[in-house]
């Protein structure tokens, strides 16, 4: 990395103008820009995830972004390596990073970092791959041999009991006390993060604007064409703002209520981000959206 390298994380709730703040930071200070927004990493979703336009796009690089088809399955380890493969990116032509978005739990997995998994061999993967054709009894064997750790893994979750799974198998150990023994390793020491700070009734006026603007650039439309190519079984069709359309489609509700739920929904999505952005980060900058520019460009002289 060269070294003046710099990188920094723009955080706020939805709606409050972080990826319009993110082009003109990574404008002036010679950066490309990762996203970390749950719904912008697929293709197609493009009128509902609120992604930046084609033109904002153009204007600075983006990863993060269009990477992955809706029926496609997406995780905080494949998001890590995002990054890595970002940064890379980074060094290669020489550009700092700015990391941009409302799904703040990836920023802080980088942060965090995620323990490693063992390596399997190729009779491990064979026994993973059948026991796996069977959920409830993976489940089932799983919390026979470690109740402590999957106390918190629910029934369904495909994901989490094909990694426990992998640990058992590659290690021959309970997962807890793999963990225990390979604890995370942060991806990220050191980084700056600034906050938008907006105050809720604000928020509230900006998320009935924009869900208004969603709908006459043709949400239903959108929505109508995900649910044909991909029927409604993905994970990314259970978001906000598809939902919703969804409900209206099957004529549980009038436009004018789908319209006030996506609303609601996002105001109370909003509200948690708040939350957890105030909770989880350390040392993190907050101040008005009118005053971070200046704010952030003070620390790139």
């Amino acid at each position: 990395m060269n070294k003046d390298f710099k990188q920094l994380a723009i955080i706020g709730p939805t709606a409050s103008g972080k990826s319009d703040l993110a082009i003109k930071i990574a404008s002036k200070i010679d950066a490309y820009i990762l996203s970390i927004d749950s719904l912008s990493i697929y293709k197609e979703i493009d009128i509902v995830s609120a992604k930046p336009s084609k033109k904002e796009l153009e204007q600075v690089k983006h990863f993060g972004i269009d990477e992955i088809y809706p029926n496609e399955y997406f995780s905080v380890d494949i998001f890590i390596n995002l990054y890595k493969k970002v940064l890379k990116r980074c060094k290669k032509d020489n550009k700092n990073l700015v990391i941009v978005g409302g799904t703040s739990f990836y920023l802080k997995s980088l942060l965090q970092g995620l323990s490693p998994i063992p390596e399997l061999s190729p009779d491990a993967k064979l026994n993973i791959d059948k026991a796996m054709q069977d959920l409830e009894g993976a489940y089932s064997f799983l919390k026979l041999k470690d109740e402590e750790y999957m106390q918190n893994i629910s029934a369904n979750d495909r994901y989490r009991i094909e990694k426990a799974l992998i640990v058992y198998e590659g290690s021959k150990m309970k997962p807890s006390e793999w963990f225990k023994q390979n604890p995370p390793k942060p991806v990220i020491k050191n980084l700056s993060i600034f906050n938008i700070d907006v105050s809720r009734d604000v928020l509230r006026k900006r998320i009935q604007k924009r869900t208004n603007k969603m709908l006459e650039s043709g949400l239903i439309d959108e929505v109508c064409y995900l649910e044909q190519k991909y029927t409604r079984s993905p994970n990314s069709m259970g978001a906000i703002g598809i939902v919703e359309v969804l409900d209206y489609l099957d004529g549980k509700t009038s436009k004018e209520e789908m319209l006030e739920l996506i609303s609601t929904h996002t105001a109370q999505l909003a509200k948690r981000q708040q939350t957890f952005n105030k909770n989880q980060f350390e040392n993190i900058v907050s101040a008005p959206l009118e005053e971070l520019e200046e704010i952030i460009l003070k620390g790139f002289k």
